[in-house]
């Protein structure tokens, strides 16, 4: 063999060595100032939403390159936002949110396009008493005052949630099967646009979450909250009595978080948690909580996925002794 020929296969067999190395070395670490989309299940405005943007402008401290990119995409009550998650690239670089109990309770009351299967939990942040909210012009001061005009008038108040299978819709189902009651459910495409139409005298009472309604700090709110669906009254509205103490057993609240693609790589998933976990735990994190109103309850994610059988077994005896349409 010719010394040209030696130097020649070596260069050949050097190349191939880095040739192999180069696209280890060349692929950055997550998140590498790549956009970072997290899809919503709902319209802007509402409860999800305003979580979702608050918590995206913080992120990035702990998550030095991120940028995060929200994109709404309401419909079906969340299940347009679940079915373009699980579609997305598992590399950790397409996030969406996570509302129960619509996420559980969706494929109980008819056939989804998703399978929660291919989704993993990320993190729960919220946990949000469902409630009944009015204008401040309504004259239904208790539920006492809606069961009798209810009962007078059987199918002609409305009741506005974020859609079909909701909690709003579930609390608003538990409602009239406690209270013998029957209204008229009028679904939207989020809280946003329910808060609206109350707003507008457009529906009679908004099936809102305690933490959207925006009254606090206000002198004069143009909303009411009625009761809560909460276990106990929440803390920021200690003045709002729960369903149980006006005498109806109705307990419902909505859980907001953030889910990835079943195949997101471990340690992707565990870097967005721990950084939600410090974004939580700043007094930056907490005055935007008083801020905006967020109902926190922080989950990792595999504490919340543990939580899911419990859920789906509640919401499927829910569905067989008061089927929601």
């Amino acid at each position: 063999m010719s010394t040209h020929t030696a130097l020649t296969r070596r260069g050949i067999l050097a190349a191939g060595v880095s040739s192999l190395a180069t696209p280890a070395l060349a692929q950055p670490a997550w998140p590498a100032g790549r956009p970072i989309e997290v899809v919503v299940g709902f319209a802007p405005g509402g409860g999800t939403d305003v979580m979702v943007r608050a918590l995206a402008q913080f992120l990035p401290a702990e998550l030095p390159g991120a940028n995060f990119v929200v994109s709404n995409r309401p419909g079906a009550g969340g299940e347009t936002a679940y079915v373009a998650l699980q579609a997305a690239r598992p590399d950790g670089y397409t996030l969406g949110t996570i509302n129960t109990p619509g996420y559980v309770s969706l494929g109980i009351q008819r056939r989804v396009r998703y399978d929660r299967a291919q989704i993993r939990l990320i993190a729960r942040l919220v946990d949000d008493p469902s409630a009944f909210v009015v204008h401040r012009d309504s004259p239904f001061r208790t539920l006492k005052d809606v069961v009798e005009a209810a009962k007078r008038r059987p199918g002609t108040i409305s009741v506005g949630s974020s859609g079909i299978g909701t909690d709003d819709h579930l609390g608003l189902t538990l409602f009239e099967a406690a209270s013998g009651t029957e209204f008229i459910h009028a679904p939207f495409a989020g809280a946003g646009p329910v808060r609206n139409a109350v707003l507008g005298k457009q529906i009679d009472i908004a099936g809102l979450n305690l933490g959207e309604i925006g009254m606090l700090g206000q002198e004069n709110p143009l909303l009411r909250a009625i009761a809560g669906m909460g276990e106990r009254r929440w803390e920021l509205m200690p003045d709002v009595p729960t369903f149980r103490e006006e005498g109806y057993d109705v307990q419902m609240t909505s859980e907001r978080g953030l889910g990835a693609p079943r195949g997101i790589p471990d340690e992707v998933a565990t870097r967005l948690e721990d950084a939600i976990a410090k974004v939580i735990a700043t007094p930056e994190w907490a005055e935007k909580v008083r801020q905006l109103e967020l109902a926190m309850s922080f989950l990792r994610g595999a504490e919340w996925e543990a939580q899911m059988p419990a859920q789906f077994a509640r919401y499927q005896g829910i569905w067989q002794r008061t089927p929601w349409q």
